[in-house]
């Protein structure tokens, strides 16, 4: 399924990055029983066409759920869901309700201490981000000068890698790797695959603390309550 991933605290809440195409397939074999924040990367169809599923969440929890986005990417989810946005009445049926908020640096989301870290996917500039020690890398394929500082010292790391061969938005397995080495992680995920990766040959090749995320993937991280 298209990548994504959710904190989960224990008794605590639940916050999902990106909402993809395959969300409601996703919370039901996972059980997602609650939604209390989300987090967008960028716009692009694969990390967002699945917004209005969580409108699902809305009705058991009984209200809006807070959802943040750099303002060019509220931009574009503005105009792809603009039935959600444009306060026109909809009869027959619900919208998603949504607390839209705008990242502009680090951030307190459902009492969890996130910090945006700059990517670069080809050109266009996304958000990776930064939950106490682990840091969620996805679409890239550079990371700028000024972000580095923002992983430094994370214990965990999923980041991107599409293919071995080149790409011009997405790292490769070697390129994810040589920049596994400068972060120095404990433990890394690679994520974002296409089918041109065999999952038990390229894990087979891989260093250790590294190997191929797949779906239903769960691990413990330490993340900064406020």
């Amino acid at each position: 399924m298209r990548p994504s991933i959710c904190l989960d605290v224990p008794d605590g809440p639940a916050i999902l990055v990106d909402t993809t195409p395959d969300l409601r397939q996703q919370a039901l074999t996972y059980g997602m029983s609650r939604l209390d924040a989300v987090l967008f990367t960028h716009s692009h169809a694969d990390h967002i066409l699945g917004l209005d599923e969580i409108r699902r969440f809305n009705f058991m929890q009984g209200g809006a759920i807070p959802c943040y986005a750099t303002r060019e990417v509220w931009d574009s989810i503005k105009r792809t869901f603009h039935y959600v946005f444009d306060g026109m009445p909809r009869q027959g049926g619900g919208i998603p309700k949504i607390d839209a908020r705008e990242i502009d640096g680090p951030f307190d989301a459902a009492g969890i201490h996130v910090v945006p870290v700059p990517l670069l996917h080809g050109n266009m500039p996304i958000l990776g981000f930064r939950f106490g020690d682990f840091a969620y890398l996805t679409d890239c394929n550079a990371i700028p000068d000024d972000s580095w500082r923002l992983v430094a010292g994370v214990d965990t790391v999923v980041i991107d890698a599409l293919r071995v061969k080149k790409h011009s938005t997405h790292f490769t397995v070697d390129e994810a790797l040589e920049a596994l080495a400068r972060i120095a992680p404990r433990r890394a995920y690679l994520t974002h695959m296409s089918h041109d990766l065999a999952h038990a040959a390229t894990n087979a090749r891989l260093p250790p603390g590294v190997e191929l995320a797949y779906d239903g993937l769960s691990f413990n991280v330490r993340a900064n309550a406020i």
